[in-house]
């Protein structure tokens, strides 16, 4: 009887230890292929940003050299010719690049921020308020969002030259404000996040619906609203379309208009360094924009994919 207790308690002991043993085995196993699908990961996260680095880098060597060294080939040295092509492109009587940089940056700031505005009040309205012909309100905007800006480009110039507004901004910053593609996915962040019991405990209070909406809404928002403020920024900065069609005055053109004329120029006297130049001093901007809001960029596409 005492041979079958020790035996079986034997038999236990080595049970346990081949079901440790194996689970040992196991972790190891499951570790290993972590870290083996952890390295591909991150092997693959460094080429994907290695190939969206290297346009930028060639781009800021290319300023640094000659036409003549660019036409050559590509280079990982910068070149002394950086003073040169400013010079030159400075110096262009045809284009006028500081004005065309700051007509760029007022028009797009201006149309970031009312569209981003606008399209997060027209959200709240439709997310907080019942009203008849809600529904419809809502689809009649998706449906504007399918029409392509093109199209309706086309009665606006033509609107823009009766009323006598041609070589302003006016008719590139109104229109804008009427985004549906905007509105659509401060929409569908506000309904992610925002707390509606929240929003009728400051009705109860007392709180007007405006400073609801500035004081409680927008800063709840700032994520998505800083999302769509660099996706509002960077179309209206590249619009080449619309301000081709309006601003006809030299004094009134943006970057996309002088790139045009650059690529249109003699092709005798073309010049790579000082297109190179430019499209550096013009991606500069966005760069700065976009590194600003870069948290809240990560943060806003986080936050707005969880439900909650």
């Amino acid at each position: 009887m005492v041979n079958k207790m020790n035996k079986t308690i034997d038999n236990q002991i080595q049970n346990n230890a081949q079901s440790r043993s194996f689970k040992t085995k196991r972790q190891k196993s499951i570790k290993r292929s972590l870290l083996i699908k952890r390295i591909f990961i991150y092997a693959l996260l460094v080429f994907i940003t290695f190939l969206c680095i290297v346009p930028f880098y060639i781009m800021i060597i290319n300023a640094t050299r000659s036409s003549p060294e660019i036409q050559r080939g590509f280079s990982f040295l910068p070149g002394d010719q950086l003073v040169n092509n400013w010079n030159s492109m400075m110096s262009m009587s045809s284009i006028q690049v500081g004005r065309a940089v700051r007509n760029s940056l007022l028009i797009s700031s201006i149309t970031s921020v009312l569209t981003t505005y606008f399209s997060a009040m027209t959200a709240f309205s439709i997310v907080m308020y019942r009203f008849k012909g809600r529904n419809f309100a809502f689809m009649f905007i998706l449906f504007v969002m399918m029409i392509p800006n093109q199209i309706s480009a086309l009665g606006l110039v033509a609107i823009a030259y009766k009323i006598n507004m041609i070589n302003s901004i006016i008719p590139l910053v109104i229109p804008a404000i009427a985004s549906p593609v905007t509105f659509f996915y401060i929409k569908q962040y506000m309904e992610s996040v925002l707390n509606k019991e929240l929003i009728e405990s400051a009705r109860i209070d007392g709180a007007s619906e405006f400073r609801i909406f500035h004081q409680m809404v927008l800063p709840i928002m700032k994520p998505a609203l800083a999302v769509q403020f660099i996706f509002a920024f960077v179309s209206s900065w590249n619009n080449f379309f619309l301000p081709a069609l309006i601003l006809t005055d030299a004094s009134y053109q943006t970057v996309p208009l002088i790139f045009n004329l650059l690529r249109s120029s003699n092709p005798a006297t073309f010049d790579l360094g000082l297109i190179y130049m430019l499209l550096t001093i013009a991606i500069v901007p966005l760069l700065i924009v976009y590194i600003l809001f870069s948290k809240m960029i990560i943060s806003g596409l986080t936050a707005g994919s969880v439900k909650g």
